[in-house]
């Protein structure tokens, strides 16, 4: 009987990772940037059909980045997530966190136990009756869960994008200055991304019940000009 080949534990963790990580690193980057009036999504994309980010529920969006396939199976499982809590208790129990939670222990178990983990990222925003209750939760391929407050970078060149928008965020900003401010920071000082390859999406506090709104490429063009 042959003897089955054995993998430390830390090496098999080890190798998942770079696995993941690697996969995320090919994607294009994206940013959240709270604004006055809640928080902007500004993604690269050059799809026209294919969104990286979507509404969950009323206040509250989802982003990703990575394997379109994965982010988007994770997308919809939020979303029933939400109906079903919204339906059986009340719209306003449904929270970025308590998703934010149940996508950590999904993620964290397929990293665990399964062969593949999933290589992906995402990032969940909620926007809040006021300022003090915006929140956003940036989501790992093992799991991890990071809190993040004033804005957030996340698949490709997220490190040098989040340098770049610590050095030029501020809370006074409008929804054109946070646009405007999150396209630099993923375009860098080499590179010039027109506004037919952006995905820009809003959650504003002035849009009613449901805040989450697409910003269309026409009008983000007349911003970054």
């Amino acid at each position: 009987m042959s003897q089955p080949f054995y993998v430390a534990p830390e090496q098999m963790m080890k190798d998942r990772a770079d696995y993941a990580r690697k996969g995320i690193a090919r994607g294009r980057a994206l940013v959240a940037v709270r604004y006055v009036d809640g928080i902007v999504i500004v993604a690269e994309n050059a799809s026209d059909t294919l969104r990286k980010v979507s509404e969950i529920y009323d206040r509250i969006a989802f982003a990703g980045v990575g394997k379109y396939n994965e982010f988007d199976q994770l997308r919809v499982a939020g979303v029933r997530a939400a109906d079903i809590k919204g339906y059986q208790y009340s719209r306003d129990d449904v929270d970025a966190r308590s998703l934010a939670n149940s996508y950590a222990q999904m993620l964290g178990t397929i990293f665990t136990h399964e062969m593949k983990p999933m290589e992906v990222e995402i990032l969940l925003a909620e926007v809040g009756l006021d300022p003090a209750g915006d929140q956003m939760f940036h989501l790992l391929y093992d799991g991890t869960v990071v809190d993040e407050r004033d804005f957030a970078a996340i698949g490709g060149d997220a490190e040098g994008v989040r340098t770049r928008l610590a050095e030029t965020w501020n809370d006074s900003l409008d929804l054109s200055a946070a646009i405007t401010t999150g396209l630099a920071a993923l375009s860098g000082p080499e590179r010039d991304i027109p506004a037919t390859e952006l995905e820009v999406a809003a959650l504003s506090r002035g849009n009613g019940r449901r805040c989450f709104e697409r910003i269309p490429a026409s009008q983000v063009a007349d911003i970054i000009d």
